[in-house]
């Protein structure tokens, strides 16, 4: 009996030593079958997240010469009435995410919409530290910028992954903030790649399609693969998705994001090619579907187009394997490719396809008052140092418009010699340079706005190119 005693209670010792662990380690024993790869790309990602909030002032508006009849000068071609001093509405706030993507710079990426207009951008890291950001370079075509803010210490961010190799129906996880809720995670499958989605009067080509639904908030967050690295940047610019979302891959966004650091913006490719709608006659004509391609209209002798043999009348079908069947859709082909990039362009000539090699340049300058001659009507010459045009004042900076193309859009709404052009959209025209930059910059948009001061008064004018 005195043995049978002994081994209930070397038992009952031996059960109460197995259940004396910690709470620390049950904790941990029972955590590691629940940290999954999404835990811990979650977790090693997290720090780098930022919310953006943007505030914006809008001014209100008053049409010129209200108390008397309007010029159709004024009346019909004028947008706006531009006064420095008018008063301001109320400040307008918006929120959305972004991701640091060079903790040691403070280089912060995110969606171009989050922060269009704003005055002052305020960036709040995961740990609540707050910064006033500083806009290095925006690019709305493509809906990315990317912000600077300044830290004592290096900040965490984000590594690169490729979106080159993305698999369908492969895990992907979007951090953000949607709805103001800060670091907001969800996890989706990649849909499908080289999606192309509208979005008001633009189109948008080469998105990630995911089933996680992006919305206000969760726009310029990362999107992530299962190993924590960053493969697309989520945007809700498609207003109309319900349950799928859309994030801008980030092969994409690495040209773009190179030239916003290094210019301040996306310098194009250019390769000497002026293109044209194909009309539906000579569609027909040519036994080619409406929207089959764009007429090359113009070849710049010895740029790189022409050098690869490309000719006026030929019908660009393709760039780099995307179908071409409206201006706007080469354009858009066109600004995934910067300088020294081989661009394979499929053409139709005399009833016979053909793929040429085309190197892509950048704009040469001298080109650019010929431009502006083509696209604007006018010539532009810096102001005179007396700052008078035939006993006028002139304002302090600008160009003056020196001559206009007869019948220019221009010439028939009543623009004169000696007018000043000072700003063309966002950018602000201190000399002839500055327009010249400016000309090429937007030389593929499809309109403009300048401002143009005659005297004390100031007009905002939509020309299209």
């Amino acid at each position: 009996m005195q043995t049978m005693g002994m081994v209930h209670k070397l038992l009952l010792f031996t059960f109460l030593a197995l259940n004396a662990t910690t709470p620390e380690a049950a904790v941990a024993t029972d955590a590691a079958p629940r940290e999954t790869p999404v835990v811990r790309a979650v977790r090693k990602v997290g720090p780098a997240v930022v919310n953006i909030s943007s505030e914006k002032r809008a001014a209100r508006r008053s049409r010129p010469f209200s108390e008397m009849p309007m010029n159709p000068f004024f009346e019909n071609f004028f947008r706006d009435f531009f006064d420095p001093n008018l008063e301001r509405s109320p400040e307008r706030t918006s929120l959305g995410s972004g991701v640091i993507i060079d903790g040691e710079r403070g280089f912060i990426l995110t969606n171009a919409h989050v922060i269009s207009g704003a005055n002052t951008i305020t960036v709040v890291l995961r740990d609540e530290r707050k910064f006033k950001a500083d806009i290095v370079g925006v690019d709305p075509d493509s809906d990315l910028a990317v912000l600077r803010i300044d830290s004592d210490t290096q900040l965490p961010s984000v590594e690169m992954g490729s979106s080159e190799d993305l698999m369908i129906g492969e895990t992907v996880i979007a951090i953000g903030n949607p709805f103001g809720f800060s670091h907001t995670v969800t996890t989706g499958v990649v849909s499908a790649v080289d999606r192309s989605i509208r979005s008001d009067d633009q189109i948008y080509h080469n998105f990630i399609q995911i089933d996680a639904s992006i919305n206000p908030g969760n726009s310029g967050g990362p999107l992530l693969n299962i190993q924590g690295d960053l493969i697309g940047i989520n945007t809700a610019i498609y207003a109309k998705a319900q349950g799928i979302g859309f994030a801008i891959p980030i092969d994409t966004a690495k040209k773009i994001v190179s030239d916003l650091i290094r210019f301040g913006e996306v310098v194009p490719a250019w390769i000497g090619l002026t293109v044209q709608p194909l009309e539906p006659r000579l569609a027909q004509y040519m036994e080619l579907d409406p929207g089959s391609g764009v007429l090359v209209k113009e070849v710049q002798p010895n740029g790189p187009a022409a050098q690869a043999g490309i000719e006026s009348g030929d019908i660009v079908l393709s760039v780099d394997d995307q179908p071409v069947s409206s201006v706007q859709e080469y354009r858009s082909a066109m600004r995934g490719d910067s300088e020294g990039d081989r661009l394979a362009i499929e053409i139709l000539r005399n009833g016979s396809k053909k793929r040429v090699g085309v190197v892509a340049s950048v704009f040469p300058e001298e080109l650019a008052p010929e431009l502006a001659w083509q696209r604007l009507g006018v010539r532009v010459e810096d102001l005179p140092q007396h700052r008078m045009y035939r006993g006028r004042p002139l304002p302090e900076s600008g160009v003056m418009i020196g001559d206009i193309r007869s019948e220019s859009y221009l010439d028939r709404i009543g623009a004169k010699p000696g007018d000043v052009i000072r700003q063309m959209d966002d950018l602000t025209i201190n000399s002839v340079a500055d327009f010249n930059r400016a000309m090429i910059q937007k030389r593929q948009e499809a309109s403009v706005v300048i401002l143009l001061q005659r005297g004390s008064q100031g007009y905002y004018i939509t020309i299209r190119l």
